[in-house]
């Protein structure tokens, strides 16, 4: 006879400490039946299995009640279950459609596209894999008619037909095997993956029996039922547990240290009507992606352009009707034009005092993050804002920034151009006034941009270390923005740090770059200058971007790649700002 004693139960959990080894929470859609969420045991019970803490998530469309949901998940397995309505895909139902759910229908489409928006690890199983399809871009057909049967009557744990695996895919890595026997009970199937995802297993019949990120994410979506399949399907499972506590560290990770990205140009979107509040896809850096992607941080330039004419090595005297076109204001120099935008900003930062606030200092950025506010950090991108006149830097300071990039595409009279005409061999004596006065008034010289004489030049100048806020490296990528080994050196050994940028043509000279290219040029930076003297600067919203890592909320991806080279949590806060912090505490406090 069975014996029961909640004493017993709870003396057993308390016979160590702590209680329990923390373990990754892996959320599970649920089914809805008549009145009832359910879910098939079999889905908790691997999940258990293979390491994690199972949460049942019943089909929910409140928005709040899904996001709060998803603050505590490591990841989320999207489940199994009945078709779904074809009108999400703006089509009308085929005669062989049955068992649609609107319940689950929206909720799970919901869920996934939050969850995709916060990099949560995700595995789609059957219907699932069709979730996956059917929120992020991919298309699902209504009735799968080919020479094999996929709606099998079998016992769930027996396999009925084979797949074929891509060598190059989280399947193969997870069983390695290109040839796989599964089990499979559906009619619906993904026939287009969309381009977030790519097939990486197909059935003899070429249905789609498999696919996996295109950008370097931990999102899998298989057609048929691993929960069925014992040890074999548990593979699967371990492989999300895996990458559940890998995310679980990350985000704990980015509670302890601040992640600043040193350059984004978002700022010369915000006269088009966007919303930095909101957010807006047709920018890169919002308040919305910082939080998904765990940011602290953003410094904001003002970017100006370059002249078409060089006349005057780019003065301000050229620039009036060019900015006046670019604006639709009534604005007639660079400087009207730089705090035309810094305004922009600030309108911003004043709408939510409860979550943004402005930072010029290492100690403000750190009180903000305690404070759970992100950080404004302001800088000019090209030194035509000062107008030629050296007491536009002490009008600027006033403002909040924090560095000036001396040049961009051309040369100005500052400096010439990596990009530019050799005007003054370097950096001209005006621009020796410059650099000696942001010296002066705390403000760091950013030479990304500057050619290579004029990099020199300035390090030679300056009094304080120098930064290149979103540098590459020419060794892996030969273009003439990107920085030499002797430059990287000679910015090293001046105190000095060079950020990884994610432009692609800065990143890969042939084909498309992604997030691993990213860390190559990090990884590259580190070798040649040691981990002191590296960071982050996205160039977001200036064509910054690549798979992976294409806007703000995908910053914690990177974090994740770090973390998968066993770089120490050190490491990483130097690599997230910590080095640049550092810095700027120096230039800021030089003379003083």
């Amino acid at each position: 006879m069975t014996k029961h004693s909640l004493s017993a139960l709870t003396e057993d959990a308390y016979t160590g400490f702590p209680e329990a080894k923390k373990k990754p929470v892996i959320g599970m859609t649920a089914n809805h039946s008549d009145i009832d969420a359910t879910i098939r045991d079999a889905y908790y019970k691997q999940v258990v299995a293979a390491g994690g803490v199972p949460v049942i998530i019943p089909p929910v469309t409140d928005a709040s009640v899904v996001i709060n949901t998803l603050e505590h998940l490591d990841a989320l397995i999207l489940t199994g279950g009945g078709d779904y309505n074809p009108l999400w895909c703006g089509e009308e139902p085929s005669s062989k459609l049955h068992n649609i759910n609107a319940v689950r229908d929206s909720a799970e489409l919901l869920i996934t596209q939050l969850a995709f928006n916060r990099q949560i690890p995700m595995l789609g199983i059957c219907r699932g894999m069709q979730t996956l399809a059917m929120a992020l871009g991919g298309h699902v057909e209504q009735d799968h008619v080919s020479g094999i049967k996929h709606s099998q009557d079998a016992d769930r744990q027996e396999t009925t037909h084979s797949i074929r695996i891509e060598s190059d895919s989280i399947l193969y890595d997870i069983y390695s095997t290109e040839e796989l026997s599964v089990n499979s009970f559906h009619h619906q199937v993904v026939d287009n993956t969309g381009k977030l995802f790519r097939t990486t297993a197909i059935a003899p019949d070429g249905a789609i029996e498999a696919m996996e990120s295109t950008e370097q994410k931990s999102i899998l979506g298989v057609q048929w039922h691993p929960e069925w399949l014992g040890e074999e399907g548990g593979a699967i499972f371990r492989w999300l547990v895996e990458r559940a506590e890998e995310f679980a560290r990350a985000k704990e990770l980015h509670k302890s240290i601040i992640t600043l990205d040193t350059h984004c140009d978002t700022p010369m979107f915000f006269h088009q009507g966007v919303n930095f509040l909101n957010r807006d896809s047709r920018i890169k850096v919002d308040l919305h992606k910082m939080n998904e992607g765990h940011q602290d941080a953003v410094t904001m330039v003002c970017y100006l352009p370059q002249p078409t004419t060089e006349t005057n090595g780019g003065s301000a005297s050229n620039m009036g009707k060019s900015f006046a076109e670019l604006v639709h204001f009534n604005i007639n120099s660079p400087k009207q034009y730089t705090d035309f935008i810094f305004d922009k900003i600030e309108h911003f930062v004043n709408l939510q005092p409860d979550h943004l606030a402005f930072a010029r200092t290492p100690e403000q950025i750190a009180q903000n993050k305690q404070a759970g506010k992100k950080s404004i950090v302001l800088g000019i991108e090209n030194g035509l804002a000062l107008e030629g006149d050296i007491r536009n830097i002490e009008h600027f300071v006033k403002r909040g920034i924090t560095y000036i990039t001396l040049c961009h595409n051309g040369d100005n009279d500052i400096c010439d151009s990596a990009k530019g005409n050799n005007t003054h061999n370097g950096v001209s004596a005006f621009g020796e006034q410059v650099i000696k006065e942001m010296n002066r008034l705390g403000v760091m010289v950013d030479l990304s941009h500057a050619g290579e004489k004029s990099f020199y030049d300035a390090l030679e100048i300056s009094q304080t270390p120098i930064v290149c806020s979103h540098s590459n490296c020419k060794a892996l990528c030969n273009h003439p923005r990107n920085l030499t080994d002797d430059q990287l050196r000679a910015l090293a050994k001046a105190g000095g740090v060079a950020h990884t940028t994610f432009y692609p043509g800065f990143l890969k000279a042939n084909g498309e770059a992604d997030i691993l290219d990213a860390v190559k040029h990090l990884e590259h930076a580190i070798d040649i200058m040691g981990i002191d003297h590296v960071g982050i600067g996205t160039d977001f919203d200036g064509d910054g971007g690549v798979p992976g890592t294409n806007d703000s909320s995908e910053l914690i991806n990177f974090t994740i790649q770090l973390l998968r080279r066993k770089y120490s949590e050190e490491d990483i806060r130097k690599i997230w700002g910590g080095n640049w912090l550092r810095l700027m505490s120096e230039v800021q406090n030089f003379g003083k």
